[in-house]
């Protein structure tokens, strides 16, 4: 598969603030990759990675596994320019099928894996939102299901390869029932062990919502983000 260049800027040169859901994560690191798949990334990316950004994204290839680099933010096809990416990270697996920016991809059985060693989310608990990382209690590098397309930029030609997040409810999960505003519907994404890895990545429109289940408990921890209880809105910026 062919990848074209994504500028790791290619909304907006300054991250949001983290006060919504699965916006922010850490990718597995290129020794990582290499572990997780017998395939070193062939660009550099960003160390943190949010809307926009590129990052690693495993698909396959015939039997093999093969990893490429993709913006945060699915940009369809039929999309007039890339700012859409914006607003669509994340992709309710409950409308997925049906929304616009992501029925292409997912009819044409376009599901990827996105390599992480955590995520970050906003914990409202203290009454403000605090940056809470969600990790394996191994710190080892875990992958969740995503949906991927290619948009190509009419005035310069660049094809630009994108994906977007899948999520489930969470209300009730142990972990990540605890995140985002209070009232607001709780969200999660889909993990997918590694002995599921091909058949997701193989799966059909009918079979993939056999992947979409929640995160295992036991293998996942969270708090707040270096120890302490660090207010988001009084973030540095990370890149």
């Amino acid at each position: 598969m062919e990848t074209g260049a994504v500028k790791c800027n290619a909304f907006d040169r300054h991250p949001p603030k983290l006060l919504v859901m699965c916006v922010n994560f850490t990718p597995a690191n290129p020794t990582a990759l290499q572990r997780m798949t017998g395939n070193p990334p062939e660009q550099q990316y960003p160390p943190e990675t949010f809307p926009g950004y590129v990052a690693p994204i495993i698909r396959a290839d015939s039997e093999a596994l093969q990893v490429d680099m993709a913006a945060f933010g699915l940009i369809p096809s039929w999309s007039k320019d890339r700012t859409i990416g914006r607003r669509t990270y994340n992709a309710r697996s409950e409308t997925v099928a049906e929304k616009p920016s992501y029925r292409t991809a997912w009819r044409q059985r376009q599901f990827c894996l996105v390599p992480m060693m955590r995520f970050f989310e906003p914990c409202w608990e203290t009454g403000k939102a605090v940056r809470w990382s969600i990790h394996r209690q191994d710190n080892e590098p875990f992958t969740v299901a995503a949906i991927w397309d290619s948009w190509t930029d009419r005035a310069t030609g660049e094809i630009v390869e994108s994906f977007s997040m899948l999520t489930i409810n969470a209300d009730g999960h142990p972990v990540m029932g605890r995140f985002h505003r209070p009232g607001d519907e709780r969200r999660s994404l889909v993990v997918v062990p590694t002995h599921a890895w091909h058949n997701w990545l193989g799966a059909t429109t009918g079979t993939a919502s056999e992947f979409l289940t929640e995160m295992p408990t036991a293998e996942f921890r969270a708090g707040p983000v270096g120890g302490e209880a660090a207010d988001i809105n009084s973030q540095a910026t990370l890149l």
